[in-house]
């Protein structure tokens, strides 16, 4: 391995032409750093960038164990045709981009890995970083100056903030599972605060913070460590990070903090294939629908698969899909993308199973928008109004209320966003509303589903805080309702309110016999059945929410939000579940 004086290193290895530690000067002095994956044969070729935080150098199965070990071998053609040393998390594997002519870029981001800084993750000074690295990388003697970005997570959420910048040679976008409004979707949902952005940041990042050097892990490749060079003490490693969750603490509401992070959807215009997974219950799935349908591209491309969060990207299903899109956007290839379906969706059944399906708009134009309604007195869901009055108290610390419908009498299939509409009062000034919409068997087992980071997902969930009731009128739509979230406005213990509730966008083919099933709580779904051994062992796992937990006493003090809450239904007070039913052969 040639080391150059600027610390780069190169080799030629495994059919590629690499370069490590490669500098990329920033405005304000600072010098990321990058690796670059290239073709041997000299040429110009199309680059495939990520940005982010999680350690260009650390392996995918040094760093996750757990979940490459379960991946390649339920999938193995994830592994097939690649020695998988140069694979990390959520990022593309270069042996199997590279053999079909793309140059693969992987930029350390400001304060992490290999690139010194201060880490702010997902603030605008990374985004202008973002940026730089296109340019930069459009103008390299190895680059055709077309620039595609793709990634999981991390590495797709920040597509859409650089995209709204518009950087000239970013070319086609592949934000994959991504989340895209970082309030509703990531740090609280429906007002409430999620617990997972505090946990992350500390177990994936820090983690690789750069300064770390001896004391983090080490290259397979290169043998250098993956948070280096430098080691620095722990008091200067603190200095150099800004702590997401606390952060988010001191912002409960919409405000600009929030604002400053989401991309302005009208400056959107990259053309883009958004996937979604309808596991992605609490971060990711409602941020590819809203980049659908929001960003301001003429050529977009909503695809919606299931499974773990981090496997479809890799299987050869995935791969194939990415670079169908980049060589027709990237390549100029005229390989029929343009006139393939703008919606792709694999129609989740109940047994686990997906049969893919070509559509051409969310949601779909055919859908039978269903009002089932809350008959609180027989505990169930029903296809008429309810003409008296009723109402059905719970604790809300304890296990709430379940309504269900009668057995279906055949197939019945739902796709699309959800919402519902209650009438809550509580004995204190404020209530969280959790929904869990659920399918039963006919012998009454629940089904769940493999989620994004859950193994045991019920279909879909909503969350409501009481206080944050106030909505925008403009972006609301009959079956998405859309909270303003920038104000508090406590109950008056025992006055009755109307609540309208988004559930996030869901899929499933509920069999003949079966029932679907409003949970309404105060408190985080639990599935009450025994966890498998992968369960057990992964550390994001939890009983059906993974780590989108809602249970921190600072966000929900017990004293305002477990108290007694009561549900009203029946006369003027109608109450109602919401769902896409899709006629039609399933």
């Amino acid at each position: 391995m040639l080391r150059s004086k600027d610390q780069r290193k190169r080799v030629i290895q495994d059919g590629m032409r690499m370069e490590f530690d490669v500098p990329i000067p920033m405005d304000d002095g600072i010098v990321l750093r990058a690796d670059v994956y290239a073709p041997i044969d000299e040429g110009r070729y199309p680059v495939i960038l990520s940005h982010g935080p999680y350690a260009k150098g650390l392996a995918f199965q040094e760093g996750y164990r757990i979940q490459w070990e379960r991946m390649v071998a339920e999938h193995p053609d994830v592994a097939a045709g690649s020695t998988n040393k140069y694979q990390t998390w959520e990022a593309v594997d270069p042996e199997k981009w590279v053999p079909d002519g793309y140059v693969c870029v992987r930029v350390d981001s400001r304060g992490a890995g290999r690139s010194p800084g201060i880490i702010d993750v997902w603030s605008p000074r990374e985004t202008k970083d973002f940026y730089d690295c296109i340019e930069w990388a459009a103008v390299q003697p190895w680059s055709n100056g077309c620039i595609g970005l793709a990634g999981i997570s991390y590495y797709a959420m920040n597509q859409y903030q650089v995209a709204a910048l518009q950087p000239p040679h970013l070319v086609a976008m592949c934000p994959w599972e991504g989340a895209s409004d970082f309030y509703r979707e990531m740090c609280y949902h429906g007002g409430i605060r999620s617990q997972f952005p505090g946990r992350w940041f500390p177990r994936q990042i820090s983690t690789v913070q750069y300064g770390l050097g001896d004391r983090g892990a080490r290259s397979v490749v290169t043998g250098e460590p993956v948070a280096g060079p430098q080691t620095l003490h722990e008091d200067e490693l603190k200095r150099n990070r800004v702590e997401f969750g606390e952060e988010i603490e001191q912002h409960p509401f919409m405000d600009a903090w929030f604002r400053e992070r989401n991309a302005d959807w009208s400056k959107v215009k990259t053309p883009m294939l958004s996937a979604g997974n309808w596991g992605g219950q609490g971060l990711h799935l409602r941020g590819n629908v809203e980049a659908f349908t929001q960003a301001a591209s003429h050529q977009k491309w909503l695809e919606v698969h299931g499974l773990e969060h981090w496997t479809h990207f890799y299987t050869d299903y995935g791969t194939n899909l990415q670079k169908e899109f980049f060589d027709h956007f990237l390549k100029g290839l005229d390989n029929g993308w343009d006139k393939s379906p703008r919606v792709r969706l694999n129609i989740r059944h109940a047994d686990g199973t997906f049969i893919e399906r070509a559509e051409h708009e969310w949601p779909l134009a055919r859908t039978r928008w269903t009002r089932y309604f809350l008959d609180l007195d027989r505990r169930a869901l029903s296809g008429a109004p309810i003409g008296s009055e009723q109402s059905v108290t719970y604790e809300a610390a304890a296990e709430g209320v379940t309504l269900r419908t009668p057995p279906f009498a055949e197939p019945t299939e739902f796709t699309g966003p959800a919402m519902a509409r209650l009438f809550v009062s509580s004995t204190t000034s404020d209530a969280d509303i959790f929904l869990v919409v659920r399918i039963f068997d006919p012998e009454g087992g629940e089904i769940t589903f493999q989620g994004a980071l859950d193994p045991n997902t019920p279909v879909t969930q909503g969350w409501l805080r009481a206080s944050h009731r106030k909505l925008n009128p403009e972006k609301s739509l009959p079956y998405r309702p859309y909270h303003t979230h920038d104000q508090d406005q406590p109950l008056t213990p025992g006055a009755v309110y109307e609540l309208n509730v988004e559930i996030w966008p869901t899929c499933i083919v509920a069999p003949a016999g079966y029932h679907l099933a409003l949970s309404i709580r105060g408190k985080d779904y639990e599935y009450p059945g025994e966890l498998s051994e992968f369960a057990k062992t992964f550390h994001y796992a939890h009983r059906g929410v993974g780590p989108f937990q809602h249970a921190d006493p600072k966000d929900r003090p017990p004293e305002v939000f477990g108290g007694r809450v009561t549900l009203h239904s029946g006369g003027a007070r109608e109450s109602y579940l919401l769902m896409p039913v899709i006629p039609g052969k399933t």
